[in-house]
C-alpha cells in the first residue's frame, strides 16, 4: 500500500542558459486532472505564443498510471519523452512540465534536443517547491462505555485526538492517523482492550 507521494506545492518556472542560441524556459505545476494539465499548457502556450515548440509531459495519480508526453513538432522522442523521465525519475505525481523553445538557428540534433529538454525540467525541478503527501486511514473505534478509559490511554499514547465523537448506546471516536502507523494501532486496540472494541476502518470518499 502507497504511504505517500510526492508533487508540487505549487508552480515553477525556471530559464536555463540558451543552448547554441535555442532559448528554453521550464514550467511545472501540480495538476490533479489531465484537464488541469491541459489548461496550464494552453495558458504557456498563450502566454509564450511567439515561441516555437512548447514539449509537456504529466504523470498523474498517486502511481503515475495515467502519463503522457508531447514533442509538439520536435523529432519523435526527443522532446516529451525526456521531460516524463525527469518526472518519473523524481517520482513526482500529480505534476505537469512544459518545456517552451524558442529555435536559435542552429539545429541541436536528437542527442542534443534530449539533453536540453530533460536538462531544462531537470533544473526547474532542482529548485521546485516538491511535497510530499503522507495518505491517512480512518476508523471508527466502536466501544462500551466501560473501555473509555483504555481507549484513552491508547489514544494519548499514540498523541491521537478523535475527530468526530459520538456517545449514544456505545461510544464512537473517529480517528485519523498515517498509514503507515495504521495497522500497528489497530493491533495495539485489540491487544490493549482484549478486543473489545470494534475498529471500523472508513473509507475516504
Amino acid at each position: 500500500m502507497i504511504e505517500s507521494y510526492q508533487s508540487l506545492a505549487a508552480p515553477f518556472r525556471f530559464e536555463m542558459d540558451k543552448v547554441k542560441g535555442s532559448r528554453f524556459i521550464a514550467d511545472v505545476a501540480p495538476a490533479t486532472s489531465e484537464d488541469v494539465a491541459k489548461a496550464f499548457l494552453e495558458s504557456i502556450r498563450s502566454e509564450f505564443h511567439d515561441a516555437r515548440h512548447h514539449c509537456s509531459a504529466w504523470r498523474l495519480g498517486m502511481r503515475g498510471e495515467t502519463f503522457k508526453w508531447s514533442d509538439d513538432g520536435e523529432p519523435s522522442g526527443s522532446a516529451g519523452k525526456p521531460i516524463l523521465a525527469q518526472l518519473t525519475g523524481r517520482e513526482l505525481v500529480d505534476v505537469v512540465g512544459v518545456v517552451t523553445r524558442w529555435f536559435g538557428g542552429t539545429k541541436l540534433g536528437v542527442g542534443g534536443l534530449v539533453r536540453a529538454y530533460g536538462g531544462a525540467l531537470g533544473l526547474a525541478l532542482d529548485e521546485a517547491p516538491i511535497v510530499t503527501h503522507e495518505l491517512r486511514r480512518t476508523f471508527d473505534l466502536v466501544f462500551a462505555y466501560d473501555g473509555s478509559s483504555a481507549v484513552n490511554a491508547i489514544l494519548h499514547a499514540w498523541e491521537l485526538v478523535p475527530t468526530e465523537s459520538d456517545y449514544g448506546e456505545n461510544v464512537r471516536l473517529r480517528v485519523e492517523l498515517p498509514v503507515a502507523r495504521a495497522e500497528a494501532f489497530q493491533a495495539e486496540v485489540v491487544e490493549r482492550t482484549g478486543g473489545k472494541v470494534v475498529t471500523l476502518e472508513i473509507e475516504s470518499a
